[in-house]
């Protein structure tokens, strides 16, 4: 709880609120382009509510999720707002300007969810370009520039996404964002751990900015669950990067507890408490819409699946909610034969006829799987041992047998997995059954590294790199460097881009390509481009 009167808490959380504020200033200053318009983040200040900016997300090809939260204060109790509902304007437009809305309205921000704002728009055309913002009283927010996906069944075209995960705000700045937000992209797909669970340091971790002393023990209750989230979205790059265009957002592991199964986790046991609370904060920060709630039987669901024209079809996953507690152990463990046993699931069995059916019925030219972590096995001792990571689809490996035998058996046309989680980048040739290492080749995974998670540290090159031996399905690995990976789509290739900052210590760090890879239609396995 924040203090009163002139507190170290209170003191710290101004110089911190003051020191966003100037950084989101530069940002505004610099605004980026936005084909011929622009999507920009607004400086805050005083009682301002936008302080979170805006997001969009989910698209379809008449609609898309407009999303807000009014807080004046985020480290308040209630964000600073008084227990009760308000109204909010909304309006979306074809222009930057607002010269052209096509649809306007108001929505309840209700103190039960944060004062957080969802709007389901429905009605617009397909395949464009729309503008978009909120009033509250008297303050507007930024303006933030989404998009519709083409009509069913449209031919040809073409898809441009880039895909990310992991981004511990305390590990470094997000410069990764930064450049993301100036590129020409459609969608932006986010993997998982977009918030970690820990307390937050005194002084910024990586970062080295004071910050209040509410932070300073781990998110166990839903309202300091609220400021982990609002420490998060206060980042001016990731605002930038929201506020440019929509996104389809999952999550893992650390928007609850590391390295949990169901309701389960190994040190603390039964989670399902503190899990309920995660979820409800998840939900009230992200542009998803309401089966991914509160309240509804069965937890909330937030597997979904985007139709891009004929061209794509995009499944995102949840490997956590359902998943059983790994048979064999926890994290790095030996194989063994309980983890075939049929019951034992990753996605949970509703889940999996979901997106079996959704093989046997799609059309698609690419059929994309968003996964939360790694599908491709990683043998870490070779021959004379059984030693993998539990966490991740080995520890489920007749699961994935069944998931590879759906690809095959409904003939799904070019599966291609990307992957977040591993702080590492990899390109996987997918086996129809790793425990068969002459099996076919069916599908390709891509599995991003980290936006800021590790920060500037080598740690995983030089532990899974003498691994990469044992794994010839295992085509490139990169465990150093942090950024995301552009994809682009059209009906003859999938062409990856590995993006990568130069370090995570300042917000503006350059950016390079590291690696280009080209899957072509019809030939599984990644190619370098």
């Amino acid at each position: 709880m924040p203090m009163s009167g002139t507190s170290s808490g209170d003191l710290g959380r101004r110089r911190f609120l003051g020191a966003v504020s100037a950084v989101a200033s530069a940002a505004a200053l610099a605004q980026l382009p936005v084909g011929r318009a622009e999507a920009t983040t607004r400086p805050g200040g005083g009682e301002y509510p936008f302080r979170l900016g805006v997001a969009s997300g989910d698209p379809t090809s008449s609609g898309v999720v407009l999303w807000t939260r009014l807080v004046p204060d985020p480290f308040a109790p209630g964000g600073g707002m008084q227990p009760r509902k308000v109204p909010v304007e909304w309006q979306i437009a074809r222009d930057e300007r607002f010269r052209r809305i096509v649809a306007a309205g108001s929505a309840w921000a209700l103190p039960e969810l944060a004062h957080s704002v969802h709007v389901e728009v429905n009605g617009l055309a397909p395949d464009q370009e729309w503008f978009y913002r909120f009033r509250y009283r008297q303050d507007v927010s930024p303006v933030g520039r989404t998009r519709t996906a083409p009509r069913p069944g449209a031919r040809g075209g073409s898809l441009a996404f880039a895909f990310a995960s992991c981004q511990d705000w305390a590990s470094g700045y997000y410069p990764s964002y930064r450049h993301m937000a100036q590129e020409d992209l459609d969608l932006v797909l986010h993997l998982g751990d977009y918030v970690y669970e820990g307390a937050i340091p005194a002084d910024g971790g990586f970062r080295g900015v004071t910050t209040p002393d509410v932070l300073r023990t781990a998110p166990l209750d839903l309202e300091r669950w609220r400021m982990q989230y609002a420490l998060y979205k206060s980042d001016p790059e990731l605002q930038l990067a929201h506020a440019r265009f929509p996104w389809m957002v999952t999550w893992d592991d650390h928007e609850v507890r590391n390295d949990y199964a169901g309701t389960r986790q190994e040190d603390a046991g039964d989670i399902g408490e503190l899990r309920a609370a995660a979820y409800r904060a998840w939900y009230e920060h992200q542009p998803v819409r309401p089966p991914a709630g509160p309240g509804r039987a069965g937890g909330p669901r937030v597997y979904r699946r985007l139709e891009w024209g004929r061209l794509a079809q995009l499944d995102l996953l949840d490997g956590r909610q359902y998943r059983s507690v790994p048979p064999c152990g926890w994290g790095e463990a030996d194989a063994c034969p309980a983890a075939y046993a049929p019951d034992v699931t990753m996605l949970g069995f509703e889940q999996e006829k979901w997106l079996y059916s959704g093989f046997a019925a799609s059309s698609a030219t690419w059929n994309v799987l968003g996964s939360n972590v790694m599908l491709s096995r990683l043998d870490h001792d070779g021959p004379d041992g059984q030693r993998l990571w539990h966490d991740a689809w080995d520890g489920y490996p007749a699961a994935r047998k069944r998931l590879t035998d759906a690809w095959q058996r409904h003939g799904v046309r070019n599966p291609v997995v990307v992957t977040g989680d591993w702080h590492s980048t990899f390109v996987n040739d997918v086996h129809g059954d790793f425990d068969a290492p002459s099996s076919p080749v069916v599908a390709t995974e891509f599995v991003g590294t980290s936006i800021s998670s590790n920060g500037d540290r080598s740690v995983y090159g030089p532990y899974y790199g003498p691994m990469i031996e044992h794994n010839p399905h295992i085509t490139f690995f990169d465990g150093d460097r942090r950024g995301y990976v552009r994809c682009q789509v059209d009906e003859a290739r999938f062409r990856t881009e590995l993006r990568m900052v130069s370090t995570v210590s300042r917000a503006d760090a350059p950016e390079s390509t590291l690696a280009s890879f080209v899957v072509e239609q019809g030939r599984p396995g990644a190619q370098r481009a």
